[in-house]
């Protein structure tokens, strides 16, 4: 099923309709950019009709489709295909073969995003993988949230320790003991502040935090 093809400048192709894949189109159509939905699931397209921009029911490893569909006209496309390893590689080789500037590619592993890459993904991503992460900063209750980039740096959200309690940033010197960077702090009830040196720290407030991963997970542990 094809719906109207015209696209906007910043307009993004999202290649397989699971979980992952309408994950990212829906994040992209609540940023305010077109998306072209494809997947050769008729039952999928039809279930993703009315909530995507543009939703089509191709086989997305022939070129000579995306081509027809104008998928070379998209500045990034996401290949979102989950298990299929196969379909992946060829759509990913598909699109480098277009010239589709801006490629990323969820992969299921180490060996599959390095085939991803060599085919042309300027962009691998590994969801599971990150997820997992995620979950296991979370579970243990030290942290609320915590993202991990991909050169060992870290952002944190987690409770203020003990030590900060009724001083500034400045007094306690958090950064200097403990080699991580306070970015900000909510208070309960209050909205977030920009942390400086002046910053007074209370019993009870979250504190945004950067640094080296080591050095944020050692921090997030403190009481």
């Amino acid at each position: 099923m094809a719906r109207n093809m015209d696209f906007k400048g910043d307009g993004v192709v999202v290649i397989g309709l699971g979980r992952f894949g309408t994950a990212v189109a829906q994040s992209l159509i609540r940023l305010g950019h077109d998306v072209l939905g494809i997947d050769e699931s008729a039952d999928l397209v039809q279930s993703w009709a009315d909530q995507l921009t543009h939703v089509v029911e191709a086989d997305s490893t022939n070129a000579d489709t995306l081509k027809r569909l104008g998928v070379h006209d998209y500045p990034h496309a996401v290949v979102a295909i989950g298990t299929d390893l196969e379909a992946s590689v060829l759509t990913v080789l598909a699109l480098s073969e277009l010239g589709v500037p801006d490629i990323w590619a969820k992969a299921l592993n180490r060996n599959h995003g390095r085939i991803l890459e060599k085919t042309g993904a300027h962009h691998v991503v590994f969801p599971e993988a990150a997820m997992g992460e995620r979950v296991a900063h979370l579970v243990t209750g030290k942290m609320m949230d915590f993202i991990e980039f991909d050169d060992g740096f870290a952002i944190a959200k987690t409770n203020a320790p003990a030590e900060a309690f009724g001083r500034t940033l400045g007094q306690s010197g958090l950064r200097t003991k403990h080699g991580v960077t306070v970015v900000g702090v909510k208070r309960p009830h209050q909205d977030f502040t920009y942390a400086t040196q002046d910053t007074l720290v209370e019993r009870g407030d979250l504190l945004i935090v950067s640094g080296a991963t080591p050095l944020v997970e050692k921090f997030a542990a403190l009481k």
